[in-house]
């Protein structure tokens, strides 16, 4: 009887839906939990970032530089380089080369101190552009970090964003680090 009064009655399908967009609706702050939006002045790219991070302003470096408060060293940056404005992120090569080329003239340049190597490089499409995501394990004389970096061209510029800790946290922030680098994405 009572699933008969249940089934005819006219407030169903409202309750329904009103469960279904709870769900949905945790689900999605699920995924951005723990993250804050990060938006260019100019409007051209918008990121996530982990709550509890600071900016912090770099002279002759990174666009934007941000940094966790509690763990300093670990750090998200944006390099912007400029490229000629018909050239698209497959004119500089696959994910691999361009991934190699980061590491042999950025990440760990001759002389540098530091070794790296790329432990993943792979393409993604994302509303339209093309997107390298890379993975780097990073030996320094006193410490092994892990970075987790894209890039993507857009109107003439390479955006290099790129997201990096030390590998003892790395387990414990792979995940979140992952959702940060996937969240870069151009605007206009």
């Amino acid at each position: 009887m009572l699933l008969t009064t249940v089934r005819q009655s006219p407030r169903w399908p409202s309750l329904l839906a009103g469960v279904l967009l709870a769900l949905v609706l945790v689900g999605c702050s699920a995924l951005a939990a723990g993250l804050n939006s990060y938006q260019s002045p100019d409007g051209r790219y918008a990121f996530l970032y982990p709550t509890g991070w600071t900016r912090v302003q770099v002279s002759n470096g990174p666009q934007v530089v941000f940094h966790d408060l509690i763990n300093s060293d670990e750090t998200l940056s944006l390099v912007v380089s400029e490229l000629a404005a018909d050239r698209d992120l497959s004119d500089l090569g696959s994910a691999v080369a361009v991934g190699e080329k980061l590491r042999r003239e950025v990440i760990a340049p001759e002389g540098s101190g530091r070794q790296a190597e790329l432990v993943e490089a792979r393409e993604r499409q994302q509303e339209g552009h093309t997107f390298y995501d890379l993975e780097y394990t990073v030996h320094l004389a006193d410490r092994d970090r892990h970075e987790l970096a894209t890039a993507v061209v857009d109107r003439g510029r390479l955006y290099t964003f790129a997201a990096s800790t030390n590998e003892l946290r790395w387990p414990r922030v792979k995940e979140l680090f992952g959702r940060v680098i996937t969240s870069f994405n151009l605007l206009i």
